[in-house]
């Protein structure tokens, strides 16, 4: 994926890397990409992945042609450019409550 940015006069390109491996430990979302560099955010950055056990960290996928993470059962997409230039969550707090009351009432049953 290309990608051009222009900002007064000056013109910066990019080519997006894939997501070539994922990790999720307690407190960390580490992600290896095709150019060989590796992120690591905190998982703090994203409300769902620090709800998830163990079992739910590790059911992940690649979408978009490798450029993004999606969790099945926690229903979280991160993309590999939110995380190049450091974008945490952008779930509101309204729409976190919902989905972790949700997720208690699942449990429940």
């Amino acid at each position: 994926m290309q990608y051009k940015i222009y900002r007064r006069r000056e013109k910066l390109e990019f080519t997006v890397p894939k997501v070539t491996a994922v990790l999720v430990t307690d407190d960390t979302l580490k992600v290896d990409l095709s150019d060989g560099r590796a992120i690591s955010v905190p998982l703090a950055w994203f409300p769902r992945l620090i709800e998830a056990n163990k079992e739910e960290r590790s059911n992940w996928k690649l979408i978009g042609d490798g450029f993004g993470i999606h969790w099945i059962k926690i229903d979280e997409d991160i993309s590999v450019i939110s995380l190049l230039t450091g974008k945490p969550s952008g779930e509101s707090p309204n729409s976190l409550k919902k989905w972790l009351k949700e997720r208690k009432e699942l449990k429940s049953k």
